[in-house]
């Protein structure tokens, strides 16, 4: 048998991303980012606990642009894990797992994660009367 320069399977350049291969990247990346988020909402409470210095200071963090870009991502992602852990678990249960669900289900937790976030973003400000 001679050796070849190919690779033994195929990878992901071969394969056309399909939905469910993207929502179970996505799953795992938004897992990793809420993880790595945990802390900086640790960091936030501690500053609410401490007094209204610390908060005044977390709040110039998490006040401009990146801070609130960061904050949005990660609510995003609350929602996005959240939704998608539930589909996870009807699939445990053995719902849900023909290819048509499959696909159906994936756009649902898609839009109700992006709808769930403008939704509480939203509130948020109508809650604050909408003060930047």
């Amino acid at each position: 048998m001679t050796p070849t320069n190919r690779p033994l399977s195929p990878h992901l350049q071969v394969y056309r991303p399909q939905l469910t291969s993207v929502l179970s990247i996505t799953h795992r990346a938004t897992g990793v980012f809420l993880a790595l988020g945990a802390p900086v909402l640790v960091y936030w409470f501690w500053a609410v606990a401490d007094g209204a210095d610390a908060f005044a200071a977390s709040q110039e963090i998490f006040g401009g642009i990146l801070g609130r870009a960061a904050v949005f991502m990660w609510c995003y992602a609350l929602f996005y894990h959240l939704l998608n852990g539930i589909r996870h678990l009807l699939w445990d249960a053995g719902l849900g797992l023909d290819i048509p669900v499959l696909y159906k289900s994936g756009w649902v937790v898609v839009a109700a994660s992006v709808g769930l976030t403008v939704f509480t973003w939203l509130l948020g400000y109508a809650a604050r009367g909408g003060a930047g």
